[in-house]
């Protein structure tokens, strides 16, 4: 019985993250022209995944990731696109789960997760996207596909990640046991 109670709870907090995550999405603090944009949409996931664990926080990513193409604009060039750029990319934000029960590992979850979509992103920017590279981006001439893409998705994922960690050391204070997903262990 306590095992079914604990899935219907695993389950009913991952649909209130990401439900969360998806109107946060909605709240664009600023936006790339092509795709892409800082929000505080991956905190409630990220946060999920260290509560709950690799498995959880995968399924919480990929649910994310259908509702992002679903509901913000479904901006792709092609099926890669879609794949790599929503169900891949927020996907990979649940491999801050690899850091459940750890001290710290809200901080090192966010870095973990945050890397690895930042990591999706770029390489299917490179390759996916690289035709539409312009010839100067940030002032500088672009020449190679996989600097383009290191420059523009570093310039709305960096922010995404320095807030997430923000957030959570403001928090994590007054919330440590959350954070950590101590109060799992009681029910």
């Amino acid at each position: 019985m306590k095992n079914s109670k604990f899935t219907l709870r695993a389950l009913t907090e991952g649909a209130i993250m990401v439900a969360v995550a998806q109107i946060l999405s909605m709240i664009k603090l600023w936006e790339m022209p092509w795709g892409g944009s800082v929000t505080l949409a991956m905190i409630p996931i990220l946060l999920y995944a260290v509560r709950w664990g690799l498995g959880p926080g995968l399924l919480a990513g990929f649910v994310f990731g259908v509702l992002q193409f679903t509901f913000d604009g479904g901006f792709a060039i092609g099926w890669q696109s879609i794949i790599g750029d929503y169900l891949l990319a927020f996907t990979v934000l649940g491999l801050g789960g690899l850091m459940h029960n750890k001290k710290n590992g809200i901080f090192t979850g966010t870095i973990i997760g945050s890397l690895a979509r930042f990591l999706v992103h770029y390489v299917v920017g490179a390759t996916v996207w690289a035709a539409y590279m312009p010839d100067e981006f940030f002032g500088m001439s672009m020449h190679s596909p996989w600097f383009y893409s290191l420059l523009y998705n570093l310039a709305y994922m960096l922010p995404n990640i320095i807030i997430c960690l923000v957030v959570f050391a403001a928090i994590y204070r007054p919330l440590g046991k959350y954070l950590r997903g101590e109060d799992l262990k009681k029910a």
